[in-house]
């Protein structure tokens, strides 16, 4: 097998951060498609092959062509059945595309929300000039072209626009490799684990109680609830609780932050809210427990 690259993947997520954009070439042997942190790039890609792809709390088995919107929030992986796979793909942030009113209004699109398939079966004519775009964009990309960011964005919206005029892939035979309760429980750890770590104070977790988790998945609460109980024993607020407060104490042990600005950061409105969870959870305050650990 071919040895992963570092330098490679370092200057992809390099040039990926600093230009809140990239588009490459999916290969086989591409190992570029897992190396970049999904909490901030939505995705785009056009992949021909036999895989399963795994998206919020289901699962589509594809063999052929699609294009495929990935949202930095919303839980996607892909199990490869065949070894070969090929086809096209382009990163990007929220602040790249939010140019404008315009474009922004496009990530709002169905496209981007779990409650539909962001999964569309292409024909060959689809296909090709899908592709197209995609060379197009990584030919751009490197070119000196003043507006070449203005471009790029047009040529994003047209992979957008192209896919609200398909209709979504619906004959994808759905995969059973897991159960519906184990695999919304999946999602829910994954969707837990990817708001860490804290990385400043200004931003706080979004996502705090099991309904927030349940808005974002387009499951009501109590199947969450239930879910995560049959498979883990605990209930969905016991893990979400425990997570935040190990947070709390990497960040107390690591970090010169206030425990105010620590408070903030998990999303606590008031401090001595934060007091009194992680006192009743490890048995004392956040400014013993700092002291303690000097």
């Amino acid at each position: 097998m071919e040895e992963i690259d570092i330098n490679r993947i370092s200057d992809f997520n390099s040039q990926l951060r600093l230009k809140g954009f990239y588009a490459f070439q999916i290969e086989s042997s591409n190992y570029l498609m897992r190396s970049y942190s999904r909490r901030e790039f939505y995705k785009i890609c056009i992949d021909t092959g036999h895989f399963i792809v795994h998206y919020a709390d289901k699962s589509y088995e594809v063999n052929g062509t699609i294009l495929f919107f990935g949202n930095p929030h919303i839980p996607y992986a892909w199990e490869n059945i065949s070894p070969d796979f090929y086809g096209y793909a382009c990163l990007f942030s929220k602040d790249y595309l939010t140019f404008n009113e315009r474009t922004m209004s496009l990530l709002s699109s169905p496209l981007f929300k779990i409650g539909g398939t962001p999964i569309f079966a292409l024909t060959k004519e689809q296909k090709h000039f899908i592709e197209t775009i995609f060379q197009k964009m990584i030919m751009e990309q490197d070119s000196e072209y003043e507006f070449k960011d203005e471009l790029l964005r047009n040529y994003i919206q047209i992979l957008i626009h192209e896919a609200l005029r398909i209709e979504p892939a619906k004959h994808f035979s759905t995969a059973t490799a897991s159960n519906a309760a184990t695999r919304i429980t999946s999602v829910f750890f994954d969707l837990l684990e990817r708001q860490f770590p804290i990385e400043t104070p200004n931003k706080p977790l979004q996502l705090k109680t099991p309904l927030d988790f349940a808005s974002v998945l387009s499951v009501h609460v109590n199947h969450l609830n239930r879910s995560v109980k049959s498979i883990t024993g605990k209930p969905t607020t016991a893990h979400i609780t425990e997570r935040i407060v190990k947070e709390a104490m990497l960040l107390l042990k690591y970090t010169n932050w206030n425990v105010s600005e620590i408070a903030y950061s998990l999303g606590f409105k008031y401090p001595s809210h934060f007091n009194s969870l992680f006192k009743k959870i490890t048995g004392a305050t956040p400014s013993e427990y700092r002291k303690a650990i000097v």
